[in-house]
């Protein structure tokens, strides 16, 4: 589903690269996490794939399309969760579902409004459709932000630190909403720092640093080949290191 070949990505004005020679294969129907310190590079991957940024070389292509000549078409494959709220605060649920439904040329029609409708209800937001954003606790924020992302139906869904600062019975909704859009056929990108709900979520991971892939596999290879791990926490702190990566 995702091809990626010598992706490489340096800042203007940067002393080194953000990604340096990246390749790596996801296949179709995979929830394929990737983990990295901070500063490691996979926000800036994620941007490249998302088309959000253009890479200094290299290439990639999502579902057999590329950027540069299926702009349109890779638009519509794919749908993005950013780390940060993509909502508009003075507007309610509905009327931001339905904006970003237009965004991705949906009718505002009965079928759009079922579709809305039923994944409100899903996400047990069915009684808050009417309520303005703004009035919202983080965790149902997160909740209509993904369902803003999947309403077109992507093939391939982008998330970025998609539980972050939610309350558990919000994670618990919204991971098991993810493994039911992967058991219809969702292709899953998804980026963590919490590295046992990717242990147990992630049917492979890859481990970036310094802009390279470190390596790739199943949770369960990972931890056999690494010496004396007993988790993936142990085997992302015996390749990338105890040091802190905080930026300003």
């Amino acid at each position: 589903m995702i091809q990626i070949d010598q992706l490489s990505k340096k800042y203007k004005g940067a002393e080194g690269f953000s990604l340096s020679g990246f390749d790596l294969k996801i296949n179709e129907g995979e929830i394929f996490g990737l983990l990295g310190p901070n500063g490691a590079g996979k926000t800036t991957l994620i941007s490249i794939l998302c088309s959000l940024l253009k890479p200094t070389s290299g290439t990639f292509r999502i579902n057999g399309l590329t950027y540069k000549e299926h702009k349109r078409e890779l638009q519509q494959t794919i749908g993005i969760v950013p780390q940060e709220y993509a909502l508009y605060p003075s507007l309610t649920a509905v009327e931001n579902l339905t904006y970003f439904g237009s965004m991705y040329g949906l009718k505002k029609s009965h079928p759009l409004k079922d579709t809305i409708a039923e994944h409100l209800e899903t996400l047990g937001l069915s009684n808050f459709a009417n309520k303005k954003i703004k009035a919202f606790s983080g965790g149902m924020k997160r909740r209509v932000n993904l369902i803003a992302a999947i309403l077109h139906r992507p093939k391939v869904l982008f998330l970025d630190e998609p539980t972050v600062g939610v309350d558990v019975q919000s994670k618990t909704v919204i991971m098991e909403y993810l493994k039911q859009l992967n058991a219809q056929g969702t292709t899953i990108v998804y980026t963590s720092h919490h590295l046992n709900e990717a242990e147990q979520f992630c049917r492979r991971v890859g481990i970036i640093d310094h802009g390279k892939l470190v390596c790739a596999g199943t949770p369960k290879e990972l931890i056999m080949a690494q010496k004396g791990a007993d988790h993936l926490e142990d085997v992302f702190l015996g390749l990338t290191g105890k040091a802190l990566r905080d930026h300003a």
